[in-house]
């Protein structure tokens, strides 16, 4: 829980840059724990889902979020074995990418990403950065800068904005974050 923040303020920025609007379809993968569902609930939002791998980071989740949690799709699965049955607008991931250093878990991560995105969507993925740590909650970490992650993603993929974040963590260390918002398009 490093990577918990109770303000997802560089989330909501790139979810407003890549123009979402209250009937945008959003999938948070790995967001059982996130705040983000919090947040765009409150915006008014009404086609959100949130996947995690942990049943238990869903459960608590939706006690958190009472009532409002039937507004809410939930998926428990694994991103890189999950085969979606519909596409959304917009994919966010804060800190799901950067734990997947096996090639082929990131094959297919891309593979499921392509797959969940309508074309000229957008994914929001927010990784440690070059200067980030290079474990956390004691797993191995890939550290990324946009075009890094642009070039993991491939060449259907362009970049649309990136930020940066010196992130805070709850036992107060510092920690660096990249936050690339990406389009969806087509290989030419």
């Amino acid at each position: 829980m490093s990577w918990y923040q109770a303000n997802p303020e560089h989330s909501l920025a790139l979810l407003d840059v890549a123009g979402a609007t209250s009937d945008t379809r959003i999938v948070d993968v790995g967001g059982g724990a996130s705040c983000l569902v919090d947040c765009l609930l409150d915006r008014g939002f009404t086609n959100l889902t949130v996947m995690d791998i942990a049943e238990g980071a869903l459960a608590h989740a939706k006690v958190r979020l009472g009532k409002r949690a039937r507004d809410v799709q939930w998926i428990e699965a694994d991103v890189t074995a999950f085969e979606p049955s519909e596409r959304w607008d917009i994919w966010h991931d804060r800190a799901v990418f950067h734990f997947l250093t096996a090639a082929q878990d990131r094959e297919a991560y891309r593979r499921t990403l392509d797959n969940s995105l309508v074309p000229g969507g957008h994914a929001v993925i927010a990784t440690f950065g070059p200067q980030g740590p290079t474990r956390c909650s004691g797993l191995d970490v890939v550290r990324y800068s946009a075009q890094d992650l642009l070039a993991e993603l491939g060449s259907v993929w362009e970049l649309a904005g990136e930020l940066e974040e010196l992130h805070q963590t709850p036992q107060g260390v510092i920690q660096e974050f990249m936050y690339g918002l990406f389009r969806f398009g087509s290989e030419e």
